[in-house]
């Protein structure tokens, strides 16, 4: 159970509505986690704004969504990782690279499984990485802006990983074909 509700635009602080009715008209809905977020319009304009510095940054959208769903199975989020393997497949990523960040298993490209790992890595480090795996990183074919950039992606999605794990947000129907579960612990 959760203390936190699923605000509509209609039942959103008024603070919130105007950006619960920007993505409603993004998407044509209004995603449960921006309803989660609604909650504190500052988080939910946090968020949003995050998002759009997110997607200018030098990163194609297969590298972005590398970066999200990378940083989503790190942290367990179910329902970012249902959401945007939708959007991944939207954007035409590759099935087998969605699957692989899916399942936390190595991408066939060697590049952007660098990325995929330096993700998880400062995920996993909470963003102490060592040298090493900073120049691995890099000698990938990365530089040193997309080093600080993969932490912007990381930052925006902590954010929304975190509220769902508080709201135990329900999936939206339209993310319900990509469902997900973290793997239990051993």
């Amino acid at each position: 159970m959760s203390i936190l509700s699923i605000h509509s635009p209609e039942t959103a602080p008024e603070a919130s509505r105007p950006f619960l009715e920007a993505t409603k008209k993004r998407f044509g809905f209004s995603p449960n986690i921006a309803g989660a977020l609604a909650e504190s319009p500052a988080a939910l304009e946090g968020y949003l704004t995050l998002a759009k510095l997110f997607a200018g940054t030098s990163f194609s959208p297969v590298e972005r969504q590398i970066v999200l769903i990378a940083a989503f199975v790190a942290n367990g989020c179910a329902y970012c990782v249902a959401a945007h393997s939708t959007m991944a497949a939207g954007e035409r990523v590759d099935e087998d690279v969605i699957a692989a960040l899916r399942d936390g298993e190595p991408i066939a490209d060697g590049r952007l499984e660098a990325l995929r790992r330096f993700v998880e890595i400062l995920v996993e480090s909470r963003g102490w990485a060592s040298d090493r795996e900073v120049q691995s990183f890099i000698a990938a074919g990365f530089s040193r802006q997309q080093v600080v950039e993969v932490l912007l992606g990381i930052t925006q999605k902590t954010l929304s990983n975190y509220v769902n794990h508080l709201a135990d947000t329900p999936l939206d129907e339209a993310f319900a074909p990509h469902q997900w579960a973290a793997a239990k612990a051993g």
